[in-house]
């Protein structure tokens, strides 16, 4: 079976990534094919002989500045024709369900670029990025991490990876209204003097969906309401 999508991540940290991916559902979807991936060490592309990955920032300043020429040179051996190379960053889009959607339903190749230091030689954001993506407006150790996250959120909508189709549909920021999930419950009923909610038990099923979408709705108010029509999120 061909791969519906083949992800290729650059980073001086591979174990960091091939830990959490490895595991669960994308993991599954990995060793069922559904998924190429592989997490490659940047200093492979190194040409001095002490794989050097990162130099001193021109301008001054604390830190040190991942060098260009082992980005350029992976990208362009591993690149192909459909393929797009998203860069990890704070200064990127930040990532949401709906740019997640796009990546699994119309990407057969990802290039997933890395940085660590202070970040990454512009010159590589120039020639060769085409999204640079945020996961939050915070700040990580190293893009490693993100890059666990973005591909975590990505492969787990693309179809047969998910053991039921309709989870997605159910999920928050599912396509359409974009609420936060209603809550959930499961055995037993009463649990420390706390119990399921009564309309969960009756079978009713009009009635339960009913029930979720206003829990969705009270959720979503009291905890993002930013993503509710017409609030300005103050």
């Amino acid at each position: 079976m061909k791969p519906r999508l083949k992800i290729d991540i650059l980073t001086i940290f591979p174990e960091v990534v091939q830990g959490p991916l490895s595991e669960s559902i994308i993991g599954r979807a990995v060793s069922g094919g559904v998924v190429d991936l592989k997490a490659h060490d940047l200093r492979d592309w190194c040409r001095d002989r002490h794989r050097k990955v990162d130099d001193e920032p021109y301008g001054g300043g604390p830190g040190m500045v991942m060098k260009p020429e082992p980005f350029f040179a992976a990208v362009r051996e591993l690149r192909r024709d459909a393929t797009r190379v998203v860069l990890m960053t704070p200064q990127g889009q930040r990532l949401q369900q709906s740019m997640v959607r796009d990546y699994a339903g119309n990407c057969s190749h990802l290039i997933i670029l890395c940085g660590h230091y202070e970040g990454i030689d512009h010159r590589v954001v120039e020639a060769l990025v085409d999204d640079e993506i945020s996961i939050g407006d915070y700040v990580l150790t190293n893009g490693a991490i993100a890059a666990a996250v973005f591909v975590d959120a990505v492969v787990r909508l693309i179809p047969g990876v998910l053991g039921d189709e309709r989870s997605p549909e159910e999920e928050s920021f599912a396509e359409g209204e974009g609420l936060l999930e209603a809550p959930c419950y499961t055995r037993p009923v009463q649990f420390e003097g706390m119990e399921v909610p009564e309309i969960l038990l009756s079978g009713h099923h009009e009635r339960i969906d009913e029930w979720q979408r206003k829990r969705s709705v009270e959720r979503t108010l009291q905890n993002r309401p930013d993503l509710l029509p017409g609030d300005d999120g103050e």
